[in-house]
């Protein structure tokens, strides 16, 4: 392809959840080259702001400025030994792809994150986590740009400053770099994580299963449970889960005896929010043309031609009901733009 320039353009098919939005511009780009250059020429007064596939984000209005997005497709085996490999991949390559791909080969470390949706660059960004596995913990560097300088920077685990849907690129970053490509480090070994949830199933088998094996799993789970954004506009799960002190899940317990919980650490325990919306009595309901997905709490679906303000009020609507109900506040994993 090349540099592609599109003007007052629908970003209809760039969100997940379907929101009918407009953006001045629109550029694709297929290289870091090419990137340095549409960022070289862009007018420093005009805002940008790069996007995957969208399906972490809520558009609020149409973008008054440009938005961007990555071409850069490719899968790049650097090394492998007795202990792992290390693989390059390219920011506009499709996660679930890469997902697919890796399993194949029969690398261990991202089959428990197959069929979420989005991109590489945006997974790295996100530190996208499912069923007891973080990208975080097979991610070895982050390329990006910066898009002030258009200088490239070389980021290592470490300072991309990982947490839970979180990194350095959604604080202190937010907005100033954009990733070109992803370093991932994958075993050869199978190192497999089967304590979280329907997965647990796995463990009945009389053999390690391949990654292959967890990943068909993993699918079926998440079709089972989640819309199909083709189908019912979404964004995935809308909201984190809180992670509370002990002494705060222990007076819940005392009220709520099967609450469910993962424990952190000896401090800390993580807190299901879907199970504290559908105890508010959300799950299934709707505000305007948005609605509380009815098979997953976590999830807002676009039922009815939702209006960005319908979701805005759910979302809304629903903290104040779990604040009220059980003290804990529950913020937002989706990006508002």
């Amino acid at each position: 392809m090349a540099i592609n320039v599109q003007h007052n353009y629908s970003l209809l098919g760039h969100n997940t959840f379907g929101m009918d939005v407009r953006a001045d511009e629109f550029i694709s780009y297929d290289s870091e080259d090419e990137l340095k250059e549409v960022l070289k020429s862009h007018p420093k007064e005009r805002p940008v702001f790069h996007i995957g596939q969208g399906s972490n984000l809520l558009f609020t209005k149409d973008y008054k400025g440009t938005i961007l997005h990555s071409n850069i497709r490719f899968i790049e085996l650097k090394s492998i030994d007795e202990k792992g490999v290390f693989c390059r991949v390219g920011s506009g390559f499709v996660w679930d792809d890469f997902c697919d791909d890796m399993a194949k080969k029969k690398f261990y470390g991202v089959e428990n994150l197959s069929y979420i949706p989005g991109e590489v660059g945006a997974a790295a960004i996100q530190n996208i986590g499912a069923y007891g596995a973080e990208v975080c913990n097979v991610i070895s560097q982050v390329e990006a740009v910066e898009i002030s300088t258009g200088k490239k920077r070389i980021f290592t685990n470490k300072e991309c400053c990982y947490g839970y849907r979180d990194s350095i690129f959604k604080n202190e970053l937010w907005r100033q770099y954009i990733v070109t490509a992803v370093l991932f480090h994958l075993s050869v070994k199978p190192e497999v994580k089967l304590d979280y949830g329907q997965l647990k199933d796995l463990k009945a088998m009389n053999s390690v299963p391949s990654a292959e094996e967890i990943r068909e799993a993993v699918i079926a789970i998440r079709k089972n449970k989640l819309p199909d954004p083709s189908v019912l506009g979404s964004a995935g799960s809308f909201f984190k889960n809180p992670v509370v002190s002990v002494v705060k899940y222990e007076e819940l317990k005392k009220k709520y005896e099967d609450i469910p919980h993962y424990i952190i650490d000896s401090e800390h325990i993580k807190v299901p929010a879907a199970w504290m919306i559908e105890q508010c009595g959300w799950k299934g309901r709707s505000m305007g043309g948005a609605a509380i997905y009815e098979k997953q709490s976590l999830i807002i679906v676009n039922q009815n031609h939702a209006k960005p303000e319908d979701v805005i009020l759910l979302v809304e609507a629903v903290q104040k009901s779990v604040y009220a109900r059980f003290g804990i506040e529950i913020y937002p994993e989706v990006n508002y733009v």
